[in-house]
């Protein structure tokens, strides 16, 4: 070779943006991986990999199957298929590690972990590679990556998939600002609920959520969500909006906490009982019908997706008593819809009654 074809080998693998790879060039973005939802592509000694999934978050409920649709292709076309490897696995989280949930060569595939079992490749249609995803649980919601690998070559794109449920505030027996954010995330956990996340509150916000007590979110912040500015609540100066206190200490510092709840696969219902019962008896009673009495969460989701509806207040799970309001009328609380709670009352009180929830 002359010197300077010499000069020219030794500089190209320098070139910034291009790495070079047994003597081929691959334009595409760092790590081979699309920062973006819908669209990434790559070229391969001039033949472009494309892989597309939708732009749209995909909504859907607790238990259901979902498909996450991804699909790729080669520009200009391949007159011969190619064999490729497919990876599908779920970004981190607010620090969470990240988790594989499939990996497929061909026919052949692989789920791992929680996933095992309920995790499949679809390839119904040419270059299809979705994953379909059956009982969906509650921390399934998430962004999930669909990479596809040719040779050296990979390309990726993002499907971000949200359950449908109901944000709830809530602090425990003890009373305002006693949770830390561990706590927070098993009081939530015990309300058969996860810590909200910013998006789940800031939806909810939108929807008329106003809330004047601050609160956990699933990344360590505290904020809470205010339609009607007003004096106590950071003062009327300031827009409606989700106020921030900013990532507070895991341990040191105490709020209440934002809880999800997603749609229920069961029911939650007043139970009719003859009598007025302790939260032990009320217990017992929806145990004798055949149910469980029912837990924070499960009430706030039944209101929201069932549009349960009673006047009349009852035990909880939790040793509270609430009751859900979907049609406001007179002498049944103020004027909005909404879960109407009377506290934690002595356990030894006895009340009109309970809600209990008895699995689909």
């Amino acid at each position: 070779l002359t010197p300077w074809v010499l000069v020219l080998l030794f500089l190209l693998p320098c070139v910034s943006g291009l790495p070079f790879y047994n003597g081929f060039y691959y334009s595409n973005s760092p790590n081979g991986r699309n920062p973006g939802n819908g669209y990434g592509e790559g070229l391969f000694n001039g033949v472009k990999l494309v892989v597309e999934t939708p732009e749209e978050t995909l909504f859907t409920h607790r238990g259901a199957t979902v498909t996450l649709p991804c699909h790729y292709h080669y520009e200009p076309a391949l007159a011969s298929p190619r064999p490729v490897r497919i990876k599908w696995w779920k970004l981190s989280e607010n620090g969470a590690p990240e988790q594989d949930v499939l990996v497929a060569i061909g026919k052949r595939h692989r789920s791992f972990g929680d996933y095992q079992g309920r995790a499949h490749l679809r390839q119904d249609k040419e270059r299809e590679v979705s994953l379909e995803l059956w009982d969906l649980r509650l921390e399934d919601y998430g962004r999930y990556r669909c990479e596809v690998i040719d040779g050296l070559e990979d390309e990726s794109g993002l499907v971000e998939l949200e359950l449908r449920g109901v944000v709830f505030p809530y602090q425990p027996p003890q009373g305002r600002y006693q949770l830390n954010f561990h706590e927070a995330q098993q009081a939530c956990e015990e309300q058969d609920a996860a810590v909200a996340s910013f998006e789940q509150l800031f939806r909810a916000w939108e929807e008329g959520l106003d809330w004047c007590n601050a609160g956990w979110l699933q990344d360590a912040t505290v904020q809470y969500p205010i339609t009607l500015p007003r004096e106590p609540c950071g003062g009327l100066d300031l827009a409606p909006g989700v106020r921030s206190y900013g990532p507070r200490h895991h341990r040191l510092h105490r709020y209440d906490v934002f809880c999800f709840a997603a749609a229920l696969k069961g029911w939650v219902y007043y139970l009719e009982h003859p009598e007025k019962l302790t939260l032990k008896e009320a217990r017992e009673a929806c145990q004798e019908d055949g149910a469980q009495i029912a837990k924070v969460g499960q009430l706030f989701a039944a209101w929201k997706f069932r549009g349960l509806d009673r006047c009349d207040a009852g035990w909880l799970a939790d040793g509270s008593a609430r009751y859900p309001v979907a049609h406001p009328r007179p002498n049944c609380g103020p004027p909005e819809p909404g879960v109407r709670s009377f506290g934690f009352p002595d356990p030894q009180s006895r009340l009109d009654g309970v809600y209990c929830y008895r699995p689909r």
